[in-house]
């Protein structure tokens, strides 16, 4: 890319706020950070080497995709913001690209890689990309290996968490029919990032997918699950290790790219889709028995969610995608946690 089209772009990025400030908390910011592409989406959120650094697909559309690409954007501030990869596999449509920092001090870039041949899917395959150490470069994406135990048509790695030197994520995979099944989602296990080991079954109603893994200071895991049939409310689930043996608690609100994150008190941040009244992206206040309100909703509309989230210096940092100004686009919010120093966490019954 030529040197003025980059400085067009950092000028574009710098300065385009959005106007729904009268309808936030004070010191709350949100600022539109890309739209270059038909469709910007997906998104997820990581502090490396001093730096955000943010992943999100630009395709054509929501789906089908034909050979979406992974985007990936840096900023020392969260005020200007360069792209430093584009990353892509012929013949797959590569999505929901979650980031984390590897044991051994690069960051590792997990996506789904969807196969589709005029219009319709085939099949798919997860794929991982790494960064140098300092985080300017990163790896062509690579298929990754999946348990022959219980590898599928349709697997799909949503998101990674390290955990004393052991990577986990749930993998949930979709036959042909899609949602008619068969569907299944696992617990898996890496060392390298490339190839995984099933730890156990999750047995789960509801068509349970998009799983986000979390661990407290104790090292008991938590796991927020999507649910796209039944009821299609969410699940927070807990185990210990060896991670065999689960606690489920039903959630009050349907997910939609949930995420989550514990801060030093061992309280819960999460960001997800909501769907009452309308599509819109949302932040829940929670606690580790799965009891969760509603704080804050971002501005949003139409196709949007799929946050990342980073906690730093008393602040909030989300990144999300929404379409409520037209052209699906990707927008990053600075909220300082003060305003929620008055909301409370209700404990609710859900049968």
């Amino acid at each position: 890319m030529k040197k003025n089209s980059i400085l067009t772009i950092l000028i574009f990025l710098s300065i385009s706020f959005i106007g729904f400030a009268e309808n936030l908390p004070d010191g709350v910011k949100v600022k539109k950070i890309w739209d270059q592409a038909e469709h910007n989406a997906f998104t997820d959120l990581i502090r490396f080497r001093n730096n955000y650094y943010c992943s999100f697909r630009e395709g054509t559309g929501h789906v089908p995709g034909v050979d979406g690409k992974i985007r990936i954007l840096k900023s020392s501030n969260g005020k200007r913001w360069e792209s430093v990869a584009l990353l892509e596999s012929k013949g797959f449509d590569l999505r929901d690209a979650g980031l984390s920092v590897t044991p051994d001090g690069r960051l590792m870039v997990i996506t789904g890689g969807s196969i589709y041949k005029e219009g319709k899917i085939m099949g798919r395959r997860p794929h991982v990309s790494f960064s140098n150490k300092a985080g300017t470069g990163f790896s062509a994406p690579e298929q990754v290996i999946i348990d022959p135990e219980i590898a599928s048509w349709g697997d799909w790695t949503w998101r990674v968490t390290w955990h004393n030197g052991t990577g986990y994520t749930m993998n949930y995979q979709i036959g042909p029919l899609e949602r008619k099944g068969p569907t299944a989602l696992y617990l898996m296990k890496t060392k390298d990032g490339k190839t995984y080991e099933k730890v156990t079954k999750i047995d789960l109603d509801g068509f349970p997918n998009e799983s986000v893994i979390r661990f407290d200071k104790k090292g008991e895991m938590y796991v927020m699950i999507r649910r796209e049939l039944e009821d299609k409310m969410g699940v927070f689930a807990r185990s210990k290790a060896p991670f065999t043996q689960w606690d489920f608690k039903k959630m009050s609100y349907r997910l939609g790219g949930p995420n989550f994150l514990f801060t030093d008190q061992e309280e819960i941040f999460a960001g997800t889709r909501l769907y009452v009244p309308e599509p819109y992206m949302g932040l829940l206040l929670g606690d580790k028995d799965g009891n969760f309100s509603e704080i804050l909703k971002l501005p949003s509309g139409g196709d949007n969610s799929y946050p990342g989230l980073v906690l730093r210096k008393n602040k909030l940092f989300v990144t999300y995608y929404s379409s409520h100004e037209g052209r699906s686009s990707i927008y990053f919010a600075e909220i300082p946690l003060s305003c929620f120093k008055n909301k409370t966490v209700p404990v609710k019954k859900v049968q």
